[in-house]
């Protein structure tokens, strides 16, 4: 297969619809656990797809920034997660990753998360990302960074 394009895939990185990121995910084998629900690390991996994907969406590619040099390398990290499992998710269940920005700040921002099957949430988690330039330090958004993630609210 030569020449892939992931922008051919329809909804590979999800889609942005109503002010927030909505990534499909199917539930196989391997995201549960001996008792056949959704082992509790999975719904983390989907969010954090879906996180990635977002940013990517509206604009700021991480691998560019982090590719970047000296005082312009930059990279999102999560600083802080408050997670909430409501109601558990079964083998071959299909469902949706919801991400929309709650609050920009001057270096983070605030997430809210949710993962959902026809309509009914099982999973929610507030999640803030904050930026961090090549030193690791916290670095503030740029004016470009705000811009992006407000419509996105």
């Amino acid at each position: 297969m030569t020449g892939f394009q992931s922008e051919t895939w329809p909804d590979l990185a999800g889609r942005l619809e109503e002010g927030q990121h909505r990534l499909p995910v199917r539930v196989y084998y391997e995201d549960t656990d001996f008792s056949g629900l959704v082992y509790h690390v999975s719904y983390l991996r989907w969010c954090e797809r879906g996180r990635t994907d977002f940013v990517r969406q509206i604009g700021l590619g991480q691998k560019e920034m982090f590719e970047g040099e000296g005082d312009d390398q930059r990279f999102f990290v999560v600083r802080r997660m408050e997670i909430d499992y409501l109601k558990p998710a079964l083998m071959d269940d299909v469902l949706e990753v919801l991400t929309h920005v709650e609050e920009v700040g001057v270096a983070s921002v605030g997430l809210q998360q949710l993962i959902v099957r026809e309509g009914t949430v099982l999973f929610r988690a507030k999640v803030t990302i904050v930026l961090l330039g090549g030193n690791g330090r916290p670095q503030r958004l740029t004016s470009a960074m705000k811009d992006v993630f407000l419509p996105a609210r």
